[in-house]
């Protein structure tokens, strides 16, 4: 038995290889409380659950989601363009149970950090030792005005994958040559930064082949957005007249929908859609809320060394329901969180050093379906915050040959690949 450091976990997992549970070593058996409880079995909470396993085999790790499947978010601009199935984005969790992670189906109703217990719905209580929450986000229905559970029904999100993905894009293949598709993004921070302008280039793609006549208006809350110029380089060259961006400073914030009607407000305009796809604001999953682990902010402040909420003793929030800036809101900061936090989950109940994190980011966008652009972070502690590691990480070339970003889109195919069998144990389903 050996203790697994951890520069030479991170070493090893650094690329997202899926290494066999059977070549990690089990470290030293801690003589009590080893019961770690995870909730959330997205990208953050499935990954946190099985490296706890992977370095150390004498953890008894839970993990709890009320959801029986689960659709990964990267990739699903593809579902929305007709490009590929849904299915396509089913991860098979129950792989998991192959590293010897509790998987358990509830609804976590409660969280008494002064007695360390998970309360689900039906009764039944999980003692731990550490708390990891990975619970993702939550709508804030009327944000903007008149856009509640009913109006997704009639102006779909597609913010998280599933059905509401489907919905978009049959509202996308059912819509006249002419129509106006109307994209609301909402202030950040929210889920995957990239996401509504690799949207928008995917439909463009689609118009432009399908409905020539038909245009994309992108109304924006944001000044500017992640991969900017890369993206409106693509536009200029593939969709030039397809994709109009309207941001704050020009009247691109929605403050109202009418779904009866399909119109979107601005302080001063009104936009008829033919289709709409409002992305509301976002904050912390209500559990996460509820438990008190939320600041004014609708966020989850955490201790950026050991991801350690600064709320709740014992308890910790990673992925997209904390606060971890400069790191974005995404699938790959997720699961660079969670591998950290199991370093430090590990090491707090040794009661030795959780050391600092070594966290990554790394995003594809494709902007038609042969052809992404791409962004990469690095990042470390500084003045015991999140800060960018200088010189290391940085955006795809502009101006590179369509061969180089033809590379790229394959790249992030490997990329999928990869941080879903370094998540879930396996490889994704197609």
């Amino acid at each position: 038995m050996h203790r697994i450091s951890r520069r030479r976990l991170l070493k090893a997992v650094g690329g997202l290889a899926a290494l066999p549970a059977l070549g990690m070593q089990p470290v030293d058996r801690m003589s009590s409380g080893g019961r770690v409880v995870v909730v959330g079995a997205g990208f953050a909470g499935a990954t946190c659950a099985r490296y706890l396993r992977r370095i150390d085999q004498s953890l008894e790790v839970t993990l709890v989601d009320p959801f029986e499947d689960y659709y990964a978010c990267p990739l699903s601009n593809g579902v929305v363009s007709a490009l590929r199935s849904i299915d396509s984005l089913k991860v098979d969790r129950d792989l998991l149970a192959r590293y010897g992670v509790r998987l358990v189906k509830g609804s976590v109703v409660g969280v008494d950090g002064g007695a360390r217990r998970v309360s689900l719905l039906g009764g039944t209580t999980l003692g731990y030792a550490r708390l990891v929450m990975a619970p993702g986000i939550r709508f804030k229905w009327g944000s903007p005005e008149g856009y509640d559970e009913a109006a997704a029904d009639i102006m779909p999100h597609a913010w998280k994958a599933g059905a509401q993905t489907s919905l978009l894009r049959d509202r996308l293949l059912a819509m006249e040559d002419g129509g106006v598709f109307v994209i609301s993004v909402p202030a950040a921070p929210f889920r995957c930064p990239p996401g509504p302008y690799e949207r928008a280039s995917l439909i463009a793609h689609h118009l432009k082949a399908n409905k020539p006549r038909s245009k994309i208006v992108i109304l924006d809350a944001n000044e500017k957005f992640s991969k900017q110029a890369l993206f409106e380089e693509a536009w200029a060259q593939r969709y030039p007249g397809i994709i109009e961006w309207v941001s704050v400073s020009n009247d691109g914030a929605v403050t109202r929908v009418d779904p009866k009607s399909m119109t979107l407000f601005t302080a001063l305009d009104e936009y008829k859609a033919a289709v709409a796809n409002v992305i509301p604001g976002q904050g912390a999953d209500e559990v996460a809320v509820a438990a008190g682990l939320a600041d004014d902010s609708g966020w989850c402040p955490v201790d950026p060394a050991t991801f350690e909420s600064t709320r709740m003793p014992g308890v910790h929030v990673i992925g997209d329901a904390c606060l971890a800036s400069p790191m974005p809101k995404s699938a790959s900061a997720a699961n660079s969180q969670a591998k950290n936090c199991a370093l430090a989950v590990h090491a707090l109940l040794r009661g030795s050093d959780p050391g600092e994190p070594s966290l990554h980011n790394t995003c594809y966008s494709l902007v038609a379906p042969d052809l992404a652009i791409s962004i990469n972070g690095i990042y470390g502690l500084s003045e015991h915050k999140i800060a960018e590691i200088e010189g290391a990480g940085g955006l795809s070339p502009a101006g590179a040959a369509q061969d180089f970003r033809k590379r790229e889109a394959g790249y992030g195919e490997g990329w999928y690949e990869s941080i879903v069998a370094d998540s879930f144990g396996g490889r994704a389903e197609t």
